[in-house]
């Protein structure tokens, strides 16, 4: 198991052996304390959970306060996450960028943009009606159910609504450079949030 979080800071390229240009995003990952380790004996699976990023004790709760002093953190964490998987890290121990390997695969999870409420055309990709001929009908959703039976709309039908802000998981990307000094992670391909949204990175 490995995993970290981190910050998407943006997108840059690169130039790899080849002389090729390659599009990469910026990820400022870790360094991630662990502040608990869950075994089937006790939790029912394995998973250990890392925390990120400094914040003012006063911005947490006395609850998560004692959590974090509990794993002998002096200082409060942000953000808190759990990573499924065996491992033999235990409270304590930090997790960097140094756990990963250049051209190793992984998997970042994160929250996509909002796009707030968007219509059937963008959010679902229908198709357009036609704009001549008088027709008013040019970005509607066209019918959504019959009139006698069923005389209602069925649930899950593809309508206009609230668009992106939903957690995504983006599989098959690379670790094309790691620069441990700064705690950066070069993935390539693009990764899913907005800048400065949290990530977190998940090794195959």
């Amino acid at each position: 198991m490995t995993g970290i979080i981190g910050k998407k800071i943006g997108m840059t390229q690169l130039f790899d052996e080849d002389g090729n240009v390659v599009a990469v995003t910026v990820i400022e990952a870790g360094p991630c304390p662990v502040t608990l380790v869950r075994t089937v004996e006790s939790d029912g699976y394995e998973a250990v959970q890392l925390a990120f990023e400094d914040c003012r004790d006063k911005h947490l709760t006395k609850a998560e306060l004692g959590h974090l002093t509990k794993a002998g953190l002096k200082h409060g964490k942000r953000h808190l996450a759990e990573i499924r998987g065996a491992g033999d890290l235990k409270v304590g121990d930090m997790v960097t960028v140094e756990a990963f390997e250049d051209g190793q695969q992984v998997s970042v999870v994160g929250v996509s943009k909002g796009k707030g409420f968007q219509g059937t055309v963008k959010r679902h990709n229908f198709a357009r009606g036609p704009e001549t001929h008088g027709s008013h009908n040019v970005r509607q959703p066209g019918s959504i159910g019959a009139s006698a039976y069923p005389s209602r709309v069925f649930k899950g039908m593809r309508m206009s609504g609230h668009m992106g802000s939903e957690r995504v998981t983006q599989l098959g990307l690379k670790i094309v450079r790691r620069d441990p000094e700064n705690n950066l992670l070069l993935v390539k391909g693009s990764v899913p949030g907005a800048k400065n949204s949290v990530v977190i990175v998940k090794g195959r």
